[in-house]
């Protein structure tokens, strides 16, 4: 069930104008700088002289501008955008001993992902992402946030080849990645997000995405804030079972489709920490400070706002990097606002009023 969401305390910044606080965090992924395309494009040019030492002087700089643009607009806590990663589960499976690569898969129109296999035992060796992390960590003065693609996801979107189920694999990707987190732990992380895109298509899984999520946190402090982050679907197959997940805090995407879901949270109650995507990841308008207040009321509804963190429906790496911006900045100004309202009881909290 739901660890210790006490440990969101931690995130508040000290000397805090409001009595309220709700937590402004963002997903993961970020738009990268064009320069960094390029940087790319040059690394694998034999007629260059741009070397891996150059490129890796590059993705220092875009974590580095990226962190900062972040707390810029003002987030609590940050990540780099991941600009040192180009997919989800492909960065991951480059890392892993047992998977390996045999060209792109087609997945819809012109797009294609370069989908691994498992072919061999999956085993754990060199740290994934405690090197990013403390990069991003010297980087900024606010809390990082470490985003991790599931067990669930890098099973599901894989090939396998090696195990006699998809769930075997599973369990076996958690019992690593609950190795790297330790190692980000021991690093000084104390906020990770575990993200299951692939819960959404496939939601009758949900025992076994909380088997894996038992396994990751297993031996890991209450001190550190577990989120899991699900894609849209249907929320109403995978709750109130999320309600006995491992976690602190359960991330969801509503706001693409206006909150037509947001009565499924209701009843019964939510137990971990809600985080509500208030701006959508895949529209190019800026939503207006107004708007961002009334969907982070929806939140309200679900939970009081103790409980309650702001973020963007998903990664932004997919909009103008003018446009993700701007949707960070009001997101965090409508924040502030609404603590501004609740602290002056101009605003309700449903969730507290609930019999």
């Amino acid at each position: 069930m739901a660890r210790n969401t006490n440990n969101r305390s931690q995130f508040r910044p000290s000397e805090y104008p409001h009595d309220h606080f709700l937590l402004t965090t963002v997903v993961g992924s970020y738009p990268k700088p064009k320069w960094l395309n390029r940087a790319h494009e040059l690394v694998e040019d034999a007629d260059t002289e741009f070397d891996e030492a150059d490129l890796e002087e590059a993705l220092d700089d875009a974590a580095r501008v990226m962190t900062n643009e972040h707390e810029k607009c003002g987030l609590d806590t940050v990540v780099d955008g991941e600009m040192r990663r180009e997919e989800m589960v492909e960065h991951f499976a480059e890392q892993i001993p047992g998977y390996e690569f045999n060209g792109p898969v087609k997945v819809w129109g012109y797009n294609y992902f370069n989908k691994p296999s498992v072919v061999s035992s999956v085993e754990y060796d060199n740290s994934w992402l405690v090197d990013e992390f403390n990069f991003t960590d010297s980087a900024a003065s606010q809390p990082v946030k470490v985003p991790i693609t599931g067990p669930y996801t890098l099973a599901r979107w894989s090939f396998n080849e090696a195990y006699e189920s998809e769930e075997t694999l599973a369990y076996e990707l958690a019992d690593l990645v609950n190795q790297e987190v330790e190692r980000l732990v021991d690093a000084g992380a104390r906020y990770i997000q575990i993200d299951e895109p692939a819960l959404a298509t496939t939601p009758d899984d949900h025992a076994v995405v909380g088997e894996s999520l038992e396994r990751i946190v297993s031996g890991i402090s209450d001190d550190v804030r577990i989120g899991l982050h699900v894609c849209y679907g249907d929320y109403s197959r995978i709750y109130p079972e999320i309600n006995e997940f491992p976690i602190d805090e359960f991330d969801i995407e509503l706001c693409n489709d206006g909150y037509e879901q947001i009565d499924v949270f209701k009843q019964p109650s939510f137990k971990p920490d809600l985080a509500l995507g208030v701006v959508d990841a895949h529209d190019g308008n800026v939503e207006s400070v107004g708007e961002i207040k009334q969907n982070i009321k929806r939140g309200l509804e679900v939970v009081p706002a103790s409980k309650l963190t702001i973020s963007p429906d998903c990664g932004l790496k997919l909009l103008p990097r003018e446009v993700a911006y701007k949707k960070m900045d009001n997101m965090v100004e409508a924040a502030r606002a609404v603590e501004s309202e609740l602290d002056a009881g101009d605003v309700e909290e449903i969730a507290l009023t609930k019999v």
